[in-house]
């Protein structure tokens, strides 16, 4: 088969700011994770960017670089770091009250990580109820705010020498917003930013000065955010990759994984009841309910649409799922998801499985915080523009075009994410296929 064209890449030179709305368990651990790479005392365990290999061509080819040394990739020296944050501490003092990371991660970075401190945040505390800030920015309206939010981005490339910028929600679960009359267009959009209309949330904000500045942006977070049409149009108009929303960690990349795994055996589903325990400001947030049903409408859909009830409904039409999360401050970053999940198998019956993951959200979280930057600074230099499906792999909630809805299977995202690497550098797609290997004469 004759190679495709491979798509023109503007090459990685230069330095990659990497500025991250929150400065809390998730961006210290993956600032101070990326830093303890650099220097050679750790791994970046988690990461495909960095760990993963693709394979091209036939299996008897035995082709299989690793990501990192297929597509042009910023590399991890060329990082700078920024971040907002509504709490002033800087990265190292904020990392030691997150509790994720052992001093031996920590101390020898210590001056590295004070370097870092947060600039000031768009917050407001009517959409992250439980969280007090002092770090904040003042203005009369949410336009002026969001200008704010855009000067930060030059004054960073100009006074860090970076070449190119991504930025990365890794802050709070905001309250639950539906889509709106606000929403819908960027007339709209901007006339309500001005007016202060409560359907522009503070992640709205970001989301439309990075897009205004160029610049690609991830939503690590259920919020709306950027999946409003308005953004969406203004990403496409202005050719700057977006995505999100919701970093997929413990819980949820367990049914993403297990879910599959039931429709392809064919077997029945009557109930999954999932339940977390974390503490942390994550824990703190969504004891808020408001919060946590932005949180229960991300983690609730992935089921539906894997199991597709409506082609069988003698399987999954009549699924009971139930999402719960505690505020439980002793467990700290440390979250356990437990899981009970009633099966049924021939003749209808029934089976039981139990999960009980004792993750560390921020430890599952920073990896994606990295291979989300390098991927999305990626996408911008190839010129793809828009909703980035093809990283869905790494959400709760994907993204997609308008009308279609999104796949939540891991192994479909992940084969989806590969075959997009290879399509970009000319290399034919892999559809594990197989038949050549069978074919009379093929050896």
């Amino acid at each position: 088969m004759p190679q495709q064209a491979s798509r023109a890449i503007a090459p990685a030179q230069g330095k990659l700011g990497v500025m991250l709305v929150g400065l809390g368990a998730v961006s210290t651990t993956f600032i101070a994770g990326v830093e303890n790479v650099r220097r050679g005392s750790a791994q970046p365990i988690g990461s495909l960017s960095q760990l993963a290999t693709i394979r091209l061509g036939k299996r008897t080819d035995k082709r299989a670089p690793k990501i990192k040394d297929f597509v042009p990739l910023a590399d991890l020296q060329d990082l700078v770091f920024a971040a907002w944050d509504p709490i002033p501490d800087d990265a190292y003092t904020a990392a030691r009250k997150a509790g994720v990371l052992e001093p031996q991660h920590l101390e020898p970075i210590a001056d590295f990580l004070k370097g870092i401190r947060p600039l000031p945040a768009a917050f407001d505390q009517n959409y992250v109820k439980r969280l007090q800030g002092t770090n904040v920015k003042r203005a009369k309206t949410k336009r002026e705010l969001a200008e704010q939010l855009r000067e930060d981005i030059r004054r960073f490339k100009q006074t860090a020498g970076v070449d190119r910028v991504v930025i990365v929600w890794c802050a709070s679960t905001e309250v639950f917003i539906t889509p709106g009359p606000a929403h819908q267009t960027l007339t709209a959009f901007e006339k309500a930013m001005e007016q202060n209309d409560p359907a522009i949330a503070p992640s709205m904000l970001y989301a439309w000065a990075a897009l205004m500045e160029n610049v690609p942006f991830a939503n690590g977070a259920p919020n709306l955010c950027v999946d409003i049409p308005a953004l969406m149009k203004l990403a496409e108009d202005r050719q700057v990759a977006i995505g999100g929303k919701d970093f997929k960690t413990g819980q949820t990349m367990m049914k993403t994984v297990l879910a599959p795994a039931f429709k392809a055996r064919m077997l029945g589903l009557a109930g999954w009841y999932s339940t977390n325990i974390l503490g942390n400001r994550d824990g703190e947030v969504l004891d808020d309910p408001e919060s946590f049903k932005t949180k229960e409408e991300s983690k609730l859909g992935v089921l539906e649409y894997i199991l597709q009830p409506e082609s069988y409904p003698e399987l999954y039409g009549n699924v009971f799922h139930k999402v719960r999360i505690n505020y439980y401050p002793p467990r700290g970053d440390n979250k356990e998801g437990w899981d009970n999940i009633d099966i049924f198998g021939w003749l209808g019956y029934p089976m039981q499985i139990k999960v009980d993951f004792l993750c560390r959200d921020s430890i599952l979280a920073a990896p994606i915080v990295l291979d989300l930057a390098l991927f999305f600074d990626l996408a911008q230099r190839a010129g793809l523009a828009g909703v980035q499906e093809w990283l869905s792999f790494y959400f709760k909630s994907p993204q997609t075009a308008p009308g279609l809805y999104p796949e939540h299977d891991l192994f479909i995202q992940q084969t989806k994410l590969k075959n997009t690497l290879r399509w970009l550098m000319g290399e034919e797609q892999i559809t594990h296929l197989g038949v050549e290997y069978y074919e009379y004469g093929a050896h």
